[in-house]
């Protein structure tokens, strides 16, 4: 197939999304076949978490020496294929070790994608890396879409999931097979600091400004159609538009996002963004109606778009260790948040009503904020 490397990328980003947020979406339906509340379905999905969490600290070493292509094989396929196998356990344990095999394949994925990303971006001379981001924005748009009408024609789930499967490993091999390895930024040199991916002093900054985005996505990608059905008991696809606005939105400002920074710096993007997600998750905490909750969706999804590729980027470029343990690290705190945010908002939505849910993210929004000098003023660009 005769596609940039760069859009194999995307389209890698792409399928992860499907897969994910075709499982994410039928969120309630599991939640309703295993028979837990919302808090002992959050414990069940932190079975992700801890897998990511562990693939993020030590697969960098496995991933640089297995290839972007090898290792996206294994990733992109293998996280579709458990995600299909979620729908058929009739425990919230297996669901777990599920979930905790397919957070090992995702942290993985993550490393491999976003090095391969950076370096195709120094190749080309341009930003693309919001818009890869993108493309995992508009997987789950498009999931969002197409589960919204699946779910109000009764589609069983196990049903949903396995075509997602279907077309994730078809079009993935064919995608994945023509990848080649890019080369490293021909300017960066790095100290070796070992083979374990841990935050230094010098990445907390970004750490927080990516945990900060990954929350609110969290937030909205996996509790927004609880949400809806719980606060106004929304038809499932009036429910289901609440995951459809973010996502779409999220993707809409990634795609585009890539000019403005590079005229306007990394920095002030992203303190726009995170100002707006922060408005976004007020209207959805204070939402009188339905649709005022549908708008401050879609403008969480705005605002943590092109935050956390910001950050990626920003850690990427960094000189004091190799590029692919600066974003493991950072995949490290931030990745693990959006899997994190499940459990952790399901324990208040529990306690203190879904709507208090959303309110505890702003704490981490200003903490991002204050911590926004971090990024360039500039885009850096290596030019090949």
């Amino acid at each position: 197939m005769h596609i940039g490397p760069q859009q194999r990328i995307y389209v890698c980003f792409f399928l992860f999304a499907v897969s994910m947020g075709a499982m994410l979406s039928r969120l309630p339906d599991i939640q309703d076949a295993l028979q837990v509340n919302k808090s002992e379905l959050g414990l069940t999905l932190i079975g992700a978490a801890i897998g990511a969490l562990i693939s993020l600290t030590f697969a960098s070493p496995i991933v640089d020496r297995l290839g972007a292509r090898t290792t996206a094989f294994i990733t992109v396929l293998g996280t579709s294929a458990l995600l299909a196998l979620v729908p058929w356990m009739s425990a919230a344990p297996l669901v777990f070790g599920i979930l905790l095999c397919e957070g090992l394949l995702a942290g993985a994925l993550e490393i491999n994608l976003n090095v391969e990303i950076d370096r195709i971006e120094a190749q080309l001379g341009r930003g693309v890396m919001n818009r890869a981001h993108g493309f995992w924005s508009l997987g789950f748009f498009v999931t969002a879409l197409v589960s919204a009408a699946v779910r109000q024609a009764g589609v069983p789930m196990q049903v949903h999931l396995g075509l997602t499967f279907a077309f994730v490993l078809i079009v993935g091999s064919l995608v994945i097979a023509g990848m080649r390895n890019a080369p490293a930024r021909p300017t960066l040199e790095h100290t070796e600091t070992g083979r374990i991916a841990l935050p230094t002093m010098a990445l907390l900054p970004l750490c927080v400004i990516g945990i900060a985005a990954f929350l609110v996505e969290g937030a909205g990608i996996d509790w927004s159609a609880i949400y809806m059905r719980d606060v106004f008991h929304s038809e499932p696809f009036v429910g289901g538009m609440g995951l459809t606005l973010f996502t779409f939105f999220m993707a809409l400002t990634r795609i585009f996002a890539d000019p403005f920074v590079d005229r306007f710096g990394p920095r002030a993007v992203a303190f726009t963004l995170l100002v707006v997600s922060a408005v976004g998750l007020c209207a959805v905490w204070l939402a009188p109606h339905q649709y005022v909750a549908l708008l401050g969706f879609a403008l969480m999804g705005g605002g943590c778009s092109a935050v956390y590729p910001l950050a990626v980027s920003a850690a990427a470029q960094r000189t004091d260790r190799a590029s692919h343990l600066n974003v493991a690290a950072l995949g490290q705190m931030s990745f693990v948040v959006f899997f994190l945010a499940p459990p952790l908002l399901g324990v208040v939505a529990e306690q203190l009503g879904i709507r208090t849910a959303y309110l505890v993210c702003l704490p981490v929004i200003l903490g991002a904020l204050a911590c926004i000098r971090a990024l360039s003023g500039r885009r850096r660009l290596a030019i090949a």
